[in-house]
């Protein structure tokens, strides 16, 4: 065992409840980037604290500072999957005046009255599909790691 190794053998890793500095990128599988913040500040989380998904936060575990990674996120690790009961068809008289078309995010209020962003799918004269899945949901995902840090 060469005495670099054993150095590296004390440094901290990833873990539960550890402070984690790092860039991230995440990128669908033909590589368009949805998030990233390689080319501005990095982002600080305690490990278990909800701010990352379980499914991008357990890769991570056992990493040190300075690792860099490209992980595979699989839809049921990530935003999980595209559940049809989650399209929703809409009288077309309900939004009004507005330009209607595909891919067009709307903000719609939940029952306890907060936001709830939903997709135009597709419409007609008479019905709107608004689709209020996760974007990202049902999508194979790359996510993009460079450890900075670990308190």
């Amino acid at each position: 065992m060469s005495e670099h190794t054993l150095q590296n053998s004390s440094s901290q890793v990833v873990a539960p409840d550890a402070k984690v500095t790092l860039h991230f990128a995440i990128k669908l599988a033909d590589g368009q980037v949805v998030d990233s913040n390689f080319e501005g500040s990095p982002a600080t989380f305690i490990v278990g604290d909800g701010q990352l998904l379980e499914g991008f936060e357990k890769p991570l575990l056992g990493m040190q500072a300075g690792d860099e990674a490209v992980i595979d996120i699989l839809p049921e690790h990530g935003f999980g999957m595209s559940n049809p009961n989650n399209l929703q068809r809409l009288p077309r008289s309900q939004f009004g005046d507005m330009t209607l078309e595909p891919g067009l995010v709307v903000s719609f209020a939940d029952a306890a009255n907060g936001e709830l962003p939903g997709v135009v799918a597709e419409f007609d004269d008479k019905m709107v599909t608004v689709d209020f899945n996760h974007p990202l949901a049902g999508k194979n995902l790359k996510f993009e790691v460079k450890i900075l840090s670990i308190e």
